[in-house]
């Protein structure tokens, strides 16, 4: 049985993080409950939400909540201890079919976890780098030219989703013909519990399943195109490449594909979304960045993606009885979510963490997970998009602000913003 030393004493407030309540409520609120967590209770047990369960076992337990950054780094760095191949995106136990086809690398294990890594990143050269550098600034470029001559947008759907979303399909050999698919099919797989992508609650893993299948196929149709005519592309180079004589399947491409429009469109475009909420909130740090970007983009970079935490949480499943993690003791088979947007707004690392401050240190953060084998094979890029995107804004578009409070996406797992008005 799981054992927790106790921080404190006193009454636990009445709120689950397996309700929507908590993840809609302002968020002030949540940082609010958070503290109290990391403060009085940081291993504690919540129910599963109770929701119809169509695969895997219906009667699963539910799971421990990490709130604290030490804690969060601590298990990410011992993947033996507390494994992945469970299921990491979810923290639902589902079959490991399911598991590997939505999440890819990151629902894995060493030795295949490895394996697939290594294919992967095989094919990001310094050369290929370059030329998603190259990409990076042309694209950023192309986004403002589509809008600057309005003079408003919902900067979202226009501006912050476009730059990943092509960067990723031109990576992966999908035609422009295909974007606004994508962009749609990735919406249902993230926001499946969000009415505005999914508006019958009855049809949420059938929309998840034929999404990712509608994806699958579209990346079939590119591997095929680039085995019958390769390309100097990232895709010719996935296929091609080998580790001990090994390819990417068909499959492993299709699995990989979703995890990039998951790990590096929504995450980046979120970033990105929540970036331009934190400047025209905080008209200082608007200033200080634009006027010395060399100077303080890679903080004000760095800075968003902790205050943001655009992954909320990945799950990890202790591998032994008597398993101890900070203040707990776990036993075999103990569910644990790690709150990486608890652990980035850790009073304990982060002198006032919900104040937005582009001239701290954040490296410390976890918004592209904690180290260990699983930490963000595109963070890299992800911190250029970012960079060059707001780079281009703050030459092209100086007086862009936000006009509105951003339009949350209804979500555990990702800290989305779907719609978000601005002016320049």
């Amino acid at each position: 049985m799981t054992t927790v030393t106790p921080n404190a004493a006193g009454s636990a407030p009445d709120f689950s993080l397996s309700t929507d309540e908590f993840w809609t409520a302002p968020l002030d609120v949540r940082a609010e409950r958070f503290e109290w967590l990391r403060a009085n209770d940081p291993y504690r047990y919540f129910d599963l939400p109770e929701v119809d369960l169509p695969m895997g076992d219906p009667d699963q337990k539910g799971y421990h909540a990490l709130v604290r950054h030490a804690d969060i780094v601590e298990a990410s760095r011992q993947p033996d201890k507390f494994c992945s191949g469970k299921g990491a995106t979810s923290i639902f136990d589902q079959p490991a079919e399911f598991n590997e086809f939505f999440g890819s690398m990151i629902n894995l294990d060493d030795p295949r976890h490895a394996r697939l890594r290594g294919l992967v990143s095989k094919a990001f050269t310094p050369r290929r780098v370059q030329q998603l550098e190259d990409s990076v600034h042309r694209i950023a470029g192309e986004v403002v030219d589509e809008v600057i001559d309005r003079g408003e947008c919902d900067f979202v759907t226009d501006i912050a989703a476009q730059l990943p979303l092509r960067i990723i399909c031109e990576m992966m050999g999908v035609e422009p013909e295909h974007y606004g698919y994508v962009f749609d099919q990735s919406n249902i797989i993230l926001g499946a519990g969000d009415s505005e992508y999914v508006p019958d609650p009855t049809k949420i893993v059938d929309s998840i399943l034929g999404a990712g299948f509608g994806l699958a196929e579209l990346m079939k149709q590119s591997v095929a195109d680039r085995e019958a005519t390769p390309r100097d592309d990232l895709l010719s180079s996935l296929i091609q490449g080998e580790v001990d004589g090994e390819r990417l399947s068909p499959e492993e491409l299709a699995s990989f594909f979703i995890l990039l429009l998951a790990a590096g469109n929504e995450t980046t475009r979120n970033a990105i979304s929540w970036g331009l909420h934190l400047l025209t909130d905080n008209p200082d740090q608007y200033e200080l960045w634009k006027g010395d970007p060399a100077t303080h983009s890679r903080n004000a970079v760095e800075e968003i993606v902790r205050w943001a935490s655009p992954v909320i949480y990945m799950r990890r499943t202790v591998t032994a009885d008597g398993t101890r993690l900070g203040d707990a003791t776990f036993d075999e088979g103990d569910k644990l979510m790690l709150c990486y947007w608890a652990g980035d707004h850790d009073p304990r690392v982060y002198d006032e963490p919900e104040r937005f401050d582009i001239t701290r240190s954040a490296e410390a953060h976890v918004g592209f997970g904690a180290p260990g084998p699983h930490f963000c094979l595109g963070a890299h890029l992800a911190r250029r998009e970012v960079t060059v995107m707001f780079d281009e804004l703050f030459r092209r578009m100086p007086n862009l602000h936000a006009t509105g409070q951003p339009d949350r996406l209804q979500s555990s797992f990702i800290n989305g913003v779907k719609h978000l008005p601005c002016t320049w």
